[in-house]
């Protein structure tokens, strides 16, 4: 064979190897995601809140902030709380509707509407929604995406695509003691 062959063959080789990896995902061309960055902050004695934080676009792509927070009490009593905010004006959540969750393999899960117990005395912010997922949490995997559905008051739905790095940022603030 020919020098010139011989170097054709091999850029022909060199060139598929490259597809071939592209294609299995491993020749991204996308930095890797960014490490989580949980926050912790003792609230009063013996009280603490660790929290994480994600900006995500709806359908509309409109941008919602999705504040996953776990509290432990001075009791020991730990809760695990999902707020959504949307841009205010843009759209008006649905009180008291649960968060619906769904996965890719069509389970479905409900949470509570709990935003009363934001600020129980004054009227509720009418693009904040906020939802008790610590029963619904370790039932979730790390590597099925997820979409939420929130229900507003013009009778639409608000639907959020949700990351397995973000379900694994989330359990990763439930796992903190």
């Amino acid at each position: 064979m020919g020098c010139h062959v011989r170097k054709t063959l091999s850029w022909f080789l060199l060139l598929g190897v490259m597809v071939f990896l592209v294609f299995l995902g491993i020749g991204r061309f996308t930095a890797p995601p960014a490490a989580a960055l949980i926050v912790q902050q003792e609230e009063s004695a013996n009280q603490m809140l660790y929290q994480s934080r994600q900006t995500l676009k709806d359908r509309n792509e409109l941008s919602w902030q999705a504040i996953a927070f776990k509290r432990i009490y001075p009791n020991g009593e730990v809760s695990f709380k999902l707020r959504l905010v949307g841009f205010p004006g843009a759209v008006e959540v649905e009180h008291p509707h649960p968060l619906t969750l769904r996965t890719s393999l069509e389970q479905t899960f409900t949470a509570t509407d709990v935003t009363q117990e934001i600020s129980p005395d004054s009227p509720l912010a009418s693009n904040v929604g906020q939802y008790d997922l610590q029963p619904i949490l370790p039932q979730l995997s790390e590597v099925i995406p997820l979409q939420l559905s929130l229900p507003t008051t013009s009778g639409s739905t608000v639907v959020l695509d949700i990351s397995p790095d973000v379900i694994q940022e989330w359990q990763a603030v439930a796992a903190y003691t």
